[in-house]
């Protein structure tokens, strides 16, 4: 059951907006993926707004929360700069669809006119480096790689010169996400980092987190941890085809300050739009 559905049910219930209903509605929000934290202030404001302004028509209430929710939700754009070489580092742990994504939105900017190439820079996972080179001769985009377990900076490298060569473009990192081995992740992105702030023009790169949008407090820990590491510039959301609860643009927007770029929902290389604020809420609330 979805947020919007679990919203309704808890209007039947209570005639009333007493503090029993906030209590319950505090409980709505964290089931529907938004931090504790986030919950409780988010109903405490709700809460003083509708005693003082006298708001307790179910209609006039949720007005409130649209707003209040969206005040924390962020959205940005990505320009790729003409004539210069920008890089996106591509983060996220394994399993959230990271490489697809890289795939997805390499399509997305080739369409746009950009010369694109995927740096297949998970080294360690000869999974990953196949799934690139896969994704690369169906949309017969350029893909540089090295054999299996050398330097990911180096395949960095190698990909911005390639770029570099061909007068500038997008270079999409495609990185490992091993977060049971922290340090070693940490600081195996540091030094990719190191080398894509050095090879890129300046002002041109930036750093994405892939999040599977399922999982809710699981995505928001993930975001912290790269967000420390490296620094994280935007999200792009996965399986957004298939969470019934979502709240972690929320949590993500108010905890850490980062805005969302894409939403991914579906297996198709089309399968991913850029992220709207007010679409994203009105479908959270189920309007």
């Amino acid at each position: 059951m979805g947020f919007g559905e679990k919203l309704r049910k808890l209007f039947s219930h209570h005639k009333s907006q007493n503090e029993d209903f906030f209590e319950e509605l505090t409980d709505t929000l964290i089931e529907g993926d938004i931090g504790a934290k986030t919950a409780v202030e988010i109903t405490d404001i709700l809460e003083k707004k509708c005693r003082e302004a006298k708001i307790n028509s179910q209609e006039d209430i949720v007005v409130e929360l649209k707003k209040l929710l969206l005040s924390y939700v962020k959205s940005c754009h990505l320009e790729v700069v003409p004539g210069k070489t920008n890089v996106f580092m591509v983060l996220g742990v394994n399993g959230v669809g990271k490489t697809t994504s890289v795939a997805k939105m390499a399509k997305l900017y080739e369409g746009q006119g950009v010369n694109v190439i995927m740096s297949a820079s998970d080294t360690f996972r000869a999974a990953a480096v196949d799934q690139l080179q896969m994704h690369g001769d169906n949309l017969n985009i350029r893909v540089v790689k090295h054999q299996m377990g050398s330097d990911p900076g180096a395949v960095v490298f190698d990909a911005c010169e390639a770029c570099n060569s061909k007068g500038g473009g997008l270079v999409l990192a495609d990185t490992a996400g091993r977060l049971h081995n922290k340090e070693n992740l940490v600081n195996e992105l540091k030094k990719i980092d190191k080398i894509a702030k050095a090879k890129s023009s300046e002002g041109c790169y930036k750093k994405i987190i892939v999040v599977d949008s399922t999982t809710g407090q699981n995505a928001l820990r993930q975001a912290e941890v790269f967000n420390e590491a490296v620094g994280v510039d935007a999200v792009v959301l996965t399986k957004y085809d298939s969470t019934a609860k979502g709240g972690v643009a929320v949590t993500i927007g108010k905890e850490l300050g980062i805005p969302v770029l894409f939403v991914c929902f579906g297996e198709k290389y089309d399968d991913i739009k850029p992220f709207d604020c007010e679409e994203y809420i009105n479908e959270f609330l189920g309007l």
